[in-house]
């Protein structure tokens, strides 16, 4: 199936198993990454058509199933809507299908929040992890572990993936632009990883609190209208994480911008979610330094390029590398701000 299109019969299927009727406006709508996404106007309303690609069907309910008791707890989420059989997806055409009510709104990068919004970005943040454990607590999400885990990749691993990006960049007889880019990008890392390797967390058990998180909190997933948070979008990665990583990942998207971080924005953010839940200081510098090492060693958009032929993320890889750098000439700063917030 075509990534933008869906075949007539398909869509037929679709609006009939959602109720949906008449069919005034179909748009494909090109700001998600992973699932793809229609705007459709309808009798019965407008809504936003997610085709799933990258989870599990039973994660995806169980994942939808949480929306209704947080919209309910008045955080700016919306519910799905059922099919006509009160199914939450609906399986088509070979596809895993959701609907939810069109909300209005803008994705603002981080540096396009003021600095009053980022906090309160920060405090939403909070709220959500809140409510998702409140959600727990009643049943509609399992139990929380005891404790959780945290991978650190070994630089001896990390060089082996880097290697053999690197031969398969060498083995195309034609580079491109990004293929010379992305060969100097891998030398440059293998030498950062020597001389870093050092500077690795240790351990894999994370510092702080950990429950459930929403996964994937960043512009792309949120719709701003007239200065306040409208939507949180995009619940496939619900999961169990440490606070910190979510936190830290999410300041990282939102305020990572240009190869350089919004170190103001960063303090504004960490402290308004502080603000709702009180996130030990310790536990932030552990975050941070993990996704630092993770962004050092992990390779997943050249990857996608390589492995799979998908070049949907070269510019994302060309963002990210040019932040590391950043970063890494910066880590005391970095951390200084995540501490301050």
């Amino acid at each position: 199936m075509n990534r933008t299109d869906i075949p007539g019969s398909v869509f037929a299927e679709l609006t009939s198993a959602f109720g949906l009727g008449k069919v005034r406006e179909e748009r494909y709508l090109a700001d998600g990454l992973m699932n793809a996404n229609w705007k459709v106007d309808t009798a019965a309303g407008v809504f936003a058509l997610k085709r799933v690609t990258d989870v599990s069907l039973d994660w995806l309910v169980r994942n939808l199933g949480v929306l209704d008791a947080l919209a309910g707890e008045g955080l700016p989420v919306s519910a799905p809507a059922p099919t006509v059989s009160g199914a939450l997806v609906a399986e088509v055409g070979g596809g895993v299908w959701c609907l939810f009510p069109w909300v209005s709104g803008s994705h603002l990068r981080g540096v396009d929040l003021s600095l009053s919004q980022a906090a309160l970005l920060g405090t939403h943040l909070g709220r959500l992890h809140e409510a998702l454990g409140r959600a727990c607590s009643s049943g509609l999400l399992p139990a929380v572990p005891e404790t959780v885990t945290s991978g650190v990749a070994t630089p001896e691993r990390a060089v082996e993936k880097s290697e053999r990006l690197s031969g398969l960049v060498q083995d195309k007889r034609a580079g491109t632009a990004f293929d010379t880019a992305a060969a100097v990008s891998l030398e440059q890392r293998r030498a950062l990883i020597g001389k870093y390797a050092d500077w690795r967390p240790q351990g894999e058990v994370p510092d702080g609190s950990h429950g459930w998180t929403h996964g994937d909190v960043q512009y792309r997933n949120l719709l701003w209208e007239g200065g306040e948070l409208a939507a949180i979008l995009d619940w496939d990665r619900v999961g169990v994480r440490p606070y910190a990583e979510e936190v830290v990942r999410t300041a990282q998207v939102q305020f990572g911008v240009g190869g350089v971080f919004d170190l103001a924005r960063v303090t504004a953010f960490v402290r308004g979610y502080r603000s709702v839940v009180p996130l030990e200081t310790s536990a932030l510098l552990d975050g941070v330094r993990r996704l630092w090492w993770k962004r050092m060693t992990d390779f997943w958009q050249l990857e996608f390029h390589y492995d799979r032929g998908d070049f949907s993320f070269d510019e994302l890889f060309t963002a990210d590398e040019a932040l590391l750098h950043w970063w890494t000439e910066r880590l005391d700063q970095v951390e200084d701000a995540f501490a301050a917030g």
